[in-house]
């Protein structure tokens, strides 16, 4: 993924999610632009293209409303799916979060553990995809603001909690939800991305070096590979 190219596309997630706000009647006041759809699209386009230029022809991408089973409830809609032959390539999920953080932060958790914790026991107790497990992605994108930098917050419980979230900003907190998501394999790969606007412009930030474009799209190029690798060796031997 070309710096260019996603500077470009986090400029059209302001654009695109600015063009929205206007649109609603309410102006965006009830987190309408949250609600929306088509900020995240350039970001998609990218992801994409990885999988085109990794070899999966583009009638094998699906985006818009695909649908994947779950355990839990009937199905997941994904915002991103990959099948070659039969093979679930790849499932991605596009997140964002301006603004109301704090309010937010919980259901962001609660949302992304939830579809894959249902994909993975789908997987477990019906085995839909065969021998080829599923493989995640998450993807989220994080309006950087005073709130998000705060430290000092709130950690209280009627029990112990985890040392690690001690004194971390809720900016810190999400970098660590991403970090062990991989690390547990929830997921399985992640790009994680800040951004605000400054005068000179938007600008973006990567802070975590297992969550970053070039470290999401070489786990992409693998995936396929192992993909690719698995169909080969099932044609041999049919033979």
């Amino acid at each position: 993924m070309h710096s260019d190219d996603v500077q470009r596309a986090i400029e059209s997630f302001w654009s695109k999610r600015e063009a929205q706000r206007a649109l609603l009647e309410d102006q965006g006041k009830s987190g309408g632009a949250a609600r929306a759809n088509g900020h995240m699209g350039e970001i998609e386009k990218i992801v994409a293209k990885e999988f085109r230029d990794a070899g999966i022809p583009a009638k094998c991408i699906k985006r818009g409303r695909p649908y994947l089973p779950g355990y839990f409830r009937i199905r997941k809609q994904w915002d991103l799916v990959v099948i070659l032959d039969g093979i679930l390539v790849a499932a991605i999920e596009f997140k964002s979060q301006v603004g109301s953080v704090a309010k937010n932060i919980n259901n962001r958790f609660e949302e992304a553990l939830g579809t894959a914790t249902d994909t993975h026991a789908a997987q477990q107790k019906n085995r839909p995809y065969g021998d080829v497990p599923p493989w995640l992605g998450y993807v989220f994108v994080l309006q950087e603001t005073d709130e998000t930098e705060k430290k000092n917050l709130e950690t209280k419980a009627l029990f112990p909690i985890d040392p690690v979230f001690a004194n971390l900003s809720y900016n810190e907190r999400y970098q660590e939800m991403v970090k062990r998501f991989i690390g547990e394999e929830v997921y399985h790969a992640g790009w994680f991305l800040t951004t605000k606007v400054v005068e000179e412009g938007i600008v973006y930030n990567e802070p975590l070096a297992t969550a970053s474009a070039e470290a999401f799209a070489a786990q992409i190029r693998g995936r396929v590979e192992f993909v690719k690798a698995v169909l080969k060796a099932r044609t041999s031997g049919a033979d």
